[in-house]
């Protein structure tokens, strides 16, 4: 590819997908991780990252199912289409566990699901764990399911690890009458605030450094780029990901802040944070 040869890049450095041995894992998302990985996956329960568009939840699962992964024994299924109601929720649960489920049979089908994941538990000590992104999508019939399935044993007992990742809409819907038992039971929490302009600038410095090109972008230019993210990690590699596609095509050695003003002054705009409304 001519850009990467263009500037020695291993790979995009603001592309999503990115090896994740080139993510940036800071002190809480480590912490965060080796919780869900020491501790949910053996007591059960449900775990939930939460934050604005583009704070970086959907990186923080694709690091610990990398982790999970790694895991004996552990059984870690990701669902695919949050939006479904129960019953396809069920039939998505059987694929991903490897069981044949029948949803319009409801009982058959949580009992048969339920005694799978113990007979897991009594073979390996670990939980099943399901991680879920955009959770914010689920149906509220489909979160109160899951805390059902969850547990056993009157509530004494949990079969299930759940992490899911989702926007504000989902502490909303959480703190409804009809899903406070679920909130009630969420474990281990992790935030993922707006970045400073010091956190966005170390997060664009390691993404050159591991793309192989630290020298790709000027100090300045990396400093308006964070100052215009607006503390959003998608906004700044959007930004970062227009100008080099535009000095790829200029075949320009370095990138600065002239060309930052050259592009988005050509556009009429400023970069907008990714998320914001029109």
């Amino acid at each position: 590819m001519k850009l990467l040869a263009l500037y020695g890049l291993k790979w995009n450095p603001f592309l999503p997908a990115l090896p994740t041995d080139a993510l940036l894992v800071n002190k809480k998302i480590d912490s965060f991780c080796s919780r869900v990985e020491n501790a949910l996956v053996r007591d059960g329960g449900f775990a939930l990252i939460s934050g604005e568009p583009g704070s970086g939840k959907s990186v923080v699962l694709r690091l610990l199912a990398e982790r999970l992964a790694r895991s004996r024994g552990l059984a870690v299924g990701v669902l695919s289409h949050p939006t479904s109601r129960v019953a396809d929720i069920y039939r998505e649960l059987g694929e991903l566990f490897g069981l044949e489920l029948r949803p319009h049979n409801r009982w058959a089908t949580f009992k048969f699901l339920r005694e799978r994941w113990l007979a897991h538990m009594h073979d390996t000590g670990l939980r099943p764990v399901l991680l879920i992104d955009e959770a914010q999508e689920l149906l509220a019939s489909v979160l109160a399911e899951l805390r059902l399935l969850a547990s056993t044993e009157f509530d004494s007992r949990a079969v299930l690890s759940v992490v899911m990742a989702g926007d504000q809409r989902l502490n909303e819907k959480l703190r409804h009458d009809d899903l406070r038992p679920l909130g009630s039971r969420i474990r281990l929490r992790l935030t993922m605030d707006a970045a400073t302009g010091a956190e966005l600038n170390t997060c664009l410095t390691h993404l050159l450094e591991q793309a192989g090109n630290p020298t790709l972008m000027t100090e300045a230019l990396k400093s308006t780029i964070c100052d215009h993210a607006l503390g959003n990690y998608r906004a700044m590699t959007t930004i970062a990901a227009n100008l080099l596609t535009v000095a790829a095509e200029r075949e320009l050695s370095q990138l600065d802040e002239k060309l930052y003003f050259e592009v988005f002054a050509s556009e009429g705009r400023k970069p907008r944070r990714a998320g914001a409304r029109p």
